[in-house]
């Protein structure tokens, strides 16, 4: 006996599966590119779960401590396998050569954002050294000319911005202040991103309506970033999906979090809801 299935039907047949098969997937399956896992390092995988989980920006701070770039938030005492190189250079080359028992062949590209603690420049001189081990696989600045490749280093905290102005070949990035984005607008292939810390901007806590006032301000800033090619980011912001939603619609372009999971099925969610809604 035949059964007759209308189209509808078989639409909500396919929007079923689709986001069963989404909530499912690995890293390797979808990049995330809104995702960015601040102060990485905390989890129980560094690196890894953030990989698992489809983030496409990771975040790690340093210190410079007997010659070693040391990864911490305070206090920089040197562990082993705390390095920047054991934790995140060493690792990401393994995984984009197909070497890594964890992660071979995740998705591109991806973002390390390092944010320097101790002195700008002394460490930027031994992190730029350490970077040349690893430069087949990292976006680069050469004489004007901006090539993208598998990863890409972005700087922010102490930032060694005069010598960055003045280098005519490197491999790293910078991270501006979103609140001074109108200010520096001849500063092509220096910056990737524009940041500030959420309360800086903005008072909503999630609850309630977001203030017409404070979205428009929000708007504003991304507009201007965005006119000069910068991603935008607004760090600690509540972990919360009602604010995680009003960013997104404000154009925001990197969700800031430490809570993995619960923001990675937030944005597949996004896309299946975005994916339903244009198949109508």
């Amino acid at each position: 006996m035949q059964v007759a299935i209308s189209l509808k039907h078989l639409k909500l047949i396919f929007f079923v599966v689709l986001q069963f098969t989404i909530f499912n997937c690995k890293s390797q399956g979808i990049l995330l590119h809104n995702a960015f896992a601040h102060n990485d390092y905390w989890h129980k995988r560094p690196l890894f779960d953030a990989l698992d989980n489809g983030f496409s920006h990771i975040e790690a701070d340093i210190f410079l401590r007997n010659k070693k770039l040391i990864v911490a938030h305070i206090l920089p005492r040197f562990k082993k396998k705390r390095t920047l190189e054991d934790l995140y250079l060493k690792p990401l080359q393994e995984c984009i050569s197909g070497k890594s028992k964890e992660i071979p062949f995740p998705l591109y590209p991806l973002t390390l954002m390092i944010d320097i603690k101790s002195d700008a420049n002394k460490t930027y001189a031994s992190l730029n050294e350490l970077l040349q081990k690893y430069k087949s696989i990292l976006s680069s600045y050469d004489n004007g000319k901006v090539t993208t490749r598998q990863l890409t280093i972005v700087i922010t905290g102490n930032k060694p911005y005069h010598v960055i102005q003045k280098q005519q070949q490197r491999m790293v990035f910078l991270d501006e202040d979103l609140m001074k984005v109108s200010d520096d607008t001849l500063s092509t292939g220096i910056y990737q991103t524009a940041s500030c810390k959420y309360s800086t901007l903005l008072n909503w806590d999630g609850n309630g309506e977001m203030p017409d006032q404070e979205k428009t301000k929000l708007c504003r800033y991304v507009e201007l970033a965005h006119r000069y090619n910068k991603k935008v980011r607004l760090w600690a912001s509540p972990e919360s999906k009602s604010v995680w939603t009003e960013l997104l619609e404000c154009g925001v372009d990197l969700i800031n979090t430490d809570q993995l999971v619960q923001l990675r099925k937030f944005l597949l969610l996004q896309q299946t809801t975005f994916a339903k809604t244009e198949s109508k």
